[in-house]
């Protein structure tokens, strides 16, 4: 595995962003383990993961596109560490936007913040995990919406490898459906293998039990 996966995984595990115990995703699934990039909370933080999110996203998009899509609400910070960190990177300056969850009624009015999205724009969406797909079927509409918009592909941080609607991972069914590249930092595969029964900062973040409820989750909801 490359160090900066490595990394990546640490960073996550220092920053409470990965988690490992009970939880239930947004399709309603129940789950040993849970990426909240909501605990991403400081400048120093923020910027790191730019940087993360900047160096997928040219290694799997390359940067000739016009605009880093974040969904509501926790896309908003990530289309700004990225757009920033893509520019300090790599001298290239993309436009970041995001929805609103309430359409603005007074002032300048819309659904969008940051940048309009224009006719003829290439569009990569940035999110922090898919897990069944529900969030880009809320988002894609709100692109098309905007005009005739290319959607070049989605990033993640963390491909959670687990089925969508069929038999397929989420990341998949998107791939077809929508006709895009998806993309993610890192796959859980690799942060069982980097964590399983490794001491790191003087414990054992995945040990035999969470590992076994790790499978089982698998058994149920795995690609």
């Amino acid at each position: 595995m490359e160090q900066y996966k490595k990394d990546f995984i640490e960073f996550m595990v220092d920053c409470n962003v990965l988690k490992f115990g009970d939880f239930v995703t947004k399709s309603g699934r129940n789950t040993p383990f849970f990426v909240n990039t909501g605990f991403y909370r400081t400048g120093a933080q923020l910027r790191k993961l730019g940087i993360y999110y900047a160096n997928a996203i040219k290694a799997n998009f390359g940067l000739d596109f016009d605009v880093l899509f974040g969904p509501a609400y926790k896309g908003i910070p990530l289309s700004v560490a990225a757009s920033m960190a893509i520019s300090e990177q790599y001298d290239i300056d993309i436009r970041y936007s995001s929805n609103r969850k309430e359409i603005k009624d007074h002032g300048e009015k819309g659904i969008l913040l940051g940048s309009p999205i224009n006719d003829g724009d290439h569009v990569v969406i940035i999110e922090d995990v898919t897990t069944a797909g529900t969030s880009i079927e809320e988002t894609m509409p709100i692109l098309m919406a905007q005009g005739e918009v290319k959607v070049e592909g989605l990033i993640v941080s963390v491909d959670r490898m687990e089925r969508g609607k069929g038999d397929i991972s989420a990341l998949k069914e998107i791939e077809q459906m929508y006709q895009i590249k998806t993309a993610a930092i890192v796959t859980m595969a690799e942060v069982v293998e980097h964590l399983y029964n490794r001491p790191y900062n003087g414990r054992i973040i995945i040990d035999e039990a969470m590992k076994e409820a790790i499978e089982k989750y698998y058994a149920m909801y795995g690609a």
